[in-house]
């Protein structure tokens, strides 16, 4: 028998957060979130989405086990913003058993319904900083900490409910040719001179955080016509910064301004945390930590965490000087 329960308390919230990492435990390939993060994420009170996101959380068990989750999440400012009745889902997993996938959505459908809401869309979280999509290739490449990895019958089941595709996402992974440094500095040196472009060098950690907000902003107008983006709000703006300025690398950092220095654009890398995430099992205590900032000082592997451009400046070389110095900070520290 399947029992699906709503959960609210904190120890059934850390079982929801924890069932991955059973699910995928003998998976070379998944990579678990930080568990503390999505503590974080999923508590009303430290999470600033909530102050336009309503969520409901569901944990499916047979014969006393967990079997599945899923979090319903109703996104008001998208609603508002699409004059839309749409109701989300994100954070689900579950056994290869469709009777289980079956009675998860039937809670989801069932809110949905209350709310008088017509469209059920997902994996899609609180904004565009949270994960979204559902992987249907690529099963056999090592997920990370940023993109959602999930078992191969995920799409079934969700076909066999009635879902159909509404949108691809692409995920890219690029080699680094042993020749390229030469190249890519007469590319950036022919866009900076042709456009007036300058890129801008950080040196003290605290300037970070002032560009990082006009950064923010600069999201919010080339991500408005994104598929499901809502504009991110200060709060979550000083949250993130908080939270990763300490840990950015100033050579990933990519600012592309013009003479007057206006920011038209940046691009954020980072070192892979994949291995050490795997091997503590997405948690930072007692020993991740260490491993986490191992993985920071000691890599040949970056994961682009974002890259933005000015609307008026799309196609007029900003985007390729911003990966063109992002080419040459790989190569400075001998990214594969």
């Amino acid at each position: 028998m399947i029992v699906v329960k709503e959960i609210e308390r904190k120890c059934d919230i850390k079982k929801f957060i924890d069932f991955p990492n059973k699910l995928y435990k003998d998976n070379p390939y998944y990579i678990p979130p930080f568990f503390g993060d999505e503590l974080n994420l999923l508590d009303k009170n430290k999470n600033a989405a909530y102050e336009y996101c309503e969520t409901k959380l569901f944990l499916a068990y047979q014969g006393g086990k967990i079997v599945g989750r899923i979090c319903a999440l109703i996104n008001h400012a998208y609603n508002e913003k699409k004059n839309a009745k749409q109701m989300r889902f994100c954070r689900f997993d579950v056994i290869d058993d469709l009777e289980v996938t079956k009675a998860l959505f039937a809670k989801v459908v069932e809110w949905a319904r209350e709310r008088g809401l017509n469209q059920i869309v997902g994996p899609i979280g609180f904004n565009d900083l949270d994960k979204q999509g559902m992987l249907v290739e690529g099963f056999e490449e090592v997920g990370s900490t940023i993109t959602i990895y999930n078992h191969p019958y995920y799409p079934k089941h969700l076909e066999a409910l009635g879902f159909v595709k509404d949108a691809d996402w692409v995920e890219y992974q690029v080699f680094m040719p042993k020749d390229m440094g030469e190249k890519v500095n007469r590319l950036a040196n022919v866009i900076s001179k042709r456009y007036g472009y300058k890129v801008v060098k950080l040196r003290k950690r605290k300037e970070i955080g002032s560009y990082i907000k006009k950064g923010f902003e600069l999201i919010n107008e080339a991500f408005s016509p994104l598929y499901g983006v809502v504009p991110i709000t200060e709060k979550q703006i000083d949250a993130v910064i908080k939270q990763f300025v300490t840990l950015i690398n100033m050579d990933f950092l990519i600012l592309v301004t013009d003479k007057n220095d206006e920011l038209l654009g940046f691009g954020l890398l980072a070192p892979s945390l994949n291995a050490a995430t795997k091997k503590s099992n997405g948690r930072l205590f007692p020993f991740g930590i260490f491993r986490a900032l191992r993985a920071l000082k000691k890599f040949d592997v970056l994961d682009m965490y974002l890259i933005a451009v000015k609307p008026a400046y799309h196609n007029l070389g900003v985007n390729a000087l911003i990966l063109a110095e992002g080419i040459k900070a790989a190569i400075k520290h001998n990214v594969k």
